[in-house]
């Protein structure tokens, strides 16, 4: 009986927690200027490839004059913080509680703190005018994937979406184009225009800053209804 009593109180203590949060993210976020979001795995260590390419692209959009979001962890989100930290830029981590206790990286000179992860989620989209996407696990893939969704589906406006790495992204692209597109007709053709696979981390922040540019001049910024005239494709 108690059990029942409980709950109800329980959930509005926990709506509370959810409106403390967004109100936090909002409040900080808001005047940060344009931003790029990094992904990628935690696991990446300073000596691996990933690494060291995640650090020299975040310090090439920082130059650029982005802030860099990353989810403030270890890994590729290390990396990223560290270059745009390194390059005089804002360097913010979305930090999350999980079980096994996720330890904030040292690069971050504004570092947010969640314990849901939609909350966290609707920061990444919300203040970014790209997604810069490096190898990793169920957590890189996630974001990636709803970066998709939510073009695809005009719940957000079209931005850039790079995948770093091609050698790492091939063997996805591959089972996307041959088995969801025209083996099962689970997505269109213009579902794979949405994002880049490039390795070149000049590259990707001409990309970005191509974007917002275009962006400021009423082009580039299209629904999902519009992607077939989308300069940004996946590579050949």
């Amino acid at each position: 009986m108690m059990d029942m009593i409980d709950s109800p109180v329980q959930d509005l203590w926990r709506i509370f927690r959810v409106m403390a949060e967004f109100t936090e993210g909002f409040e900080e976020l808001a005047s940060i200027g344009p931003a790029v979001s990094f992904f990628g795995s935690s696991r990446a260590k300073p000596e691996q490839r990933y690494y060291k390419l995640a650090q020299e692209t975040a310090s090439e959009v920082t130059k650029a004059g982005f802030a860099i979001i990353t989810g403030g962890g270890g890994g590729i989100m290390e990396a990223a913080n560290k270059g745009a930290a390194e390059a005089g830029g804002r360097s913010i981590g979305l930090n999350i509680e999980l079980p096994m206790e996720q330890i904030p990286n040292e690069y971050q000179n504004l570092s947010l703190h969640f314990r849901y992860f939609f909350c966290r989620k609707v920061m990444f989209l919300k203040y970014a005018h790209g997604f810069i996407v490096f190898p990793g696990g169920y957590g890189t893939m996630d974001e990636f994937f709803e970066s998709l969704v939510l073009i695809q589906t005009l719940k957000q406006a079209f931005f850039p979406v790079i995948l770093m790495g091609s050698d790492y992204w091939e063997g996805l692209i591959k089972w996307m184009k041959e088995k969801m597109l025209k083996e099962h007709n689970h997505i269109s053709p213009e579902d794979m225009d949405v994002f880049t696979v490039v390795d070149d981390p000049k590259q990707a922040t001409k990309i970005i800053v191509d974007f917002k540019e275009a962006k400021g001049r009423g082009g580039l910024a299209l629904p999902s209804g519009m992607r077939k005239n989308a300069k940004y494709k996946t590579t050949p």
